[in-house]
């Protein structure tokens, strides 16, 4: 831009007078802080000795995990022997070289949508495993009605009583809901590979012993009580017995080392003090990443810990308001749905279309979308696939209610907010401050019933 010549002003240019003048500023602003609504609503526990223990019944019903497929080709789907520890008669076995042999057993089958897999009431032949596509569970009612129990998919198995059961029989109907890939192995093959594995017979008759237990309806070990009794009866005693290798969470750490020249820490610090400044938002990165890792973190993060029994997936494919109604039914006290912005839109869309008006909440002086009074927080952190699905979380939270806590240590050295502490390192030789920014944190499933998660959620908006 051309300047104006000097010798035809009649006064002090604007642009020179900015360098004498005081702007008004703003504090250094970071477009990546976000709500972070899970740090927010989770109450925190004080881990003092840094590990927390979760102490739980003793359970005796085996969980049914999912079972991992590979794909080498086109046509060759097979099964990681490993991952079949997953399927309940085989939890805990240790034998590569049998689960190797156990998965060789497995053959693949394609399915159209609409086909039945197997049928209620036919005998159980072939244990099943879903490697890719989706299978809807179906029953009769008492007077006849078709009866919808929800879609099993990717990874997930049926059929398991071949190994167990003398005369099985398919308690529901399997159809095939889209187009599905699944790997059966026969009753037959199986049998035969655990009479000449004496380590699978033993374990598998373990197994079932342990199905001969008595328990209560989550699987815990039955507590004897009598009621309803008259008169001056025998009453039986009995004991709680507790799980004898209980879980322990180690608190986890996001650390980053913060430097600072000392000629700007001298120099700029009016009207803003410069470290304070770099400080704030090294502190606010660091709770970012720490959120990301209470769901993301493989070793205790909520998307890789839910217990398989508490993830359900949508009847269609978006999020409709009978998932979200199943999904809230699963647990008591469900305090609140935590998803990704997209989900939630899909889900407006959802209700939308059936004339449907989602309410809100106030929380904290602000105001969220709730179903059923459940506020739904958004949280961009929970990842969407390739496929454009994600997952949406219900969570009851609390100690006292036996649901998902936070867990952090205060009163840590040069502590500078709760379970984060910034400790001067040093000055280099060339005048570079450093300060290491540390925070501490973990995050703990009282019950597997404190959390569950709808999966496979579309997002994708409908062409009009």
């Amino acid at each position: 831009m051309p300047t104006e010549p000097t010798d035809t002003r009649l006064s002090l240019d604007t642009r020179a007078a900015r360098n004498l003048a005081t702007t008004t500023k703003t504090r250094p602003q970071m477009q990546s802080i976000s709500s972070r609504w899970l740090l927010r609503m989770l109450p925190w526990v004080d881990v003092r000795g840094g590990t927390y223990r979760v102490n739980r019944r003793l359970t005796h019903r085996a969980g049914r995990g999912r079972v991992a497929v590979a794909q080498a080709g086109a046509g060759d789907v097979r099964i990681v022997p490993e991952t079949l520890t997953e399927i309940p008669a085989l939890r805990g076995f240790g034998d590569a070289g049998v689960l190797a042999a156990v998965a060789e057993s497995f053959t693949a089958r394609e399915y159209r949508p609409g086909e039945v897999v197997a049928r209620a009431g036919d005998p159980v032949g072939e244990t099943c495993v879903i490697a890719h596509g989706r299978v809807e569970r179906l029953a009769t009612g008492r007077y006849g009605d078709a009866q919808f129990l929800g879609v099993i998919a990717d990874g997930d198995q049926f059929g398991d009583e071949a190994l167990t059961d003398d005369d099985p029989r398919w308690p529901c109907t399997y159809r095939a809901a889209t187009a599905c890939t699944i790997l059966f192995a026969p009753r037959e093959a199986l049998h035969r590979l655990a009479e000449r594995s004496p380590a699978l017979r033993e374990h598998v008759a373990r197994h079932r012993e342990s199905l001969l237990r008595p328990v209560n309806r989550r699987g815990e070990a039955a507590v004897a009580v009598s009621a309803g009794h008259t008169g001056e009866p025998v009453i039986d005693g009995t004991f709680v017995d507790y799980d004898l290798h209980p879980r322990e969470y180690e608190l986890s750490v996001a650390q980053t080392i913060l430097r600072v020249h000392t000629r700007v820490a001298d120099l700029y610090n009016d009207p803003m003090n410069q470290i304070e400044q770099q400080l704030r938002l090294t502190v606010h990165e660091l709770r970012e990443r720490q959120e990301w890792e209470l769901l993301n973190n493989r070793e205790f993060g909520l998307l890789h810990n839910t217990d398989y029994d508490q993830r359900i997936y949508p009847w269609s494919g978006p999020p409709t308001p009978d998932d979200l109604d199943e999904l809230i039914a699963m647990r008591r006290k469900t305090r609140l749905l935590l998803a990704h912005p997209k989900a939630i839109a899909a889900f407006f869309r959802e209700c939308n279309k059936r004339g449907l008006v989602v309410g809100s909440i106030e929380v904290n002086g602000h105001e969220v979308p709730a179903w059923r009074g459940i506020p739904i927080f958004p949280c961009g952190k929970i990842p969407i696939s390739a496929g454009r699905t994600t997952s949406i979380l219900a969570l009851r939270t609390g100690e006292d209610d036996q649901g998902v806590v936070g867990l952090h240590q205060t009163g840590i050295p040069e502590e500078y907010e709760p379970g984060l502490n910034v400790r001067f390192m040093d000055i280099n030789e060339q005048a570079v401050m450093s300060y290491l920014v540390s925070a501490y944190y973990s995050v703990a499933v009282l019950v597997p019933d404190a959390i569950g998660i709808l999966e496979d959620v579309d997002i994708a908006a409908p062409r009009s």
